[in-house]
């Protein structure tokens, strides 16, 4: 595997967030050639009007769409609000779907996973991530997948991801997200 700089980007705000944790935790146990850098700017992207995204967007949407561009892929953690994702991940991945035609995401490799304390993870955040990945031509990763259900039992009090096998498919879904960037490549 060729040297990887993977964007991550945890859809929640909340300081003790356990999709924060994910994201942290594909920083530590990346697989080797892999870099993973967080994006944290969530808070600071206003919410999408197309009136002002024209030739001078707001300086926070010109950041992540670079950020987004110059990643070889992503990887999104995801909570699951109302049977979705949270706003605040829906309006960045707007802004970044634009414009149409050379968006930041148009082609990316993109991994998708998310945790949440019920028993039912994050199934339905990442199926609506998944169909709007459809519109932007996105390359998301088929499986594994990553839905860590019950995540209070899985990271400890500082949001250390504990649970072996919780790490194991983390470990298995970054290296699938190498392989689509590697397959986009060639």
């Amino acid at each position: 595997m060729a040297d990887l700089k993977i964007l991550a980007v945890s859809g929640s705000l909340r300081t003790a967030s356990f999709n924060s944790a994910l994201v942290r935790a594909a920083q530590k146990h990346a697989p080797g050639g892999m870099t993973v850098e967080v994006y944290d700017g969530l808070r600071d992207i206003p919410p999408y009007d197309s009136d002002v995204d024209n030739d001078t967007p707001p300086a926070a949407v010109v950041g992540l769409r670079h950020r987004i561009g110059a990643a070889d892929g992503l990887f999104i953690a995801t909570p699951e609000y109302n049977y979705g994702i949270p706003g605040v991940l829906k309006n960045a991945l707007d802004w970044a779907s634009c414009p149409a035609v050379g968006s930041s995401l148009a082609g990316k490799p993109i991994a998708v996973a998310g945790a949440s304390p019920t028993n039912f993870g994050t199934v339905r955040a990442q199926l609506a991530l998944r169909q709007m990945f459809l519109w932007t031509d996105s390359r998301v990763v088929g499986k594994p997948e990553l839905q860590i259900f019950r995540a209070h039992e899985r990271f400890d009090e500082a949001g250390n991801l504990t649970d072996e096998t919780t790490i194991d498919l983390l470990q298995r879904l970054l290296d699938a997200l190498a392989a689509q960037v590697d397959a986009c490549r060639s």
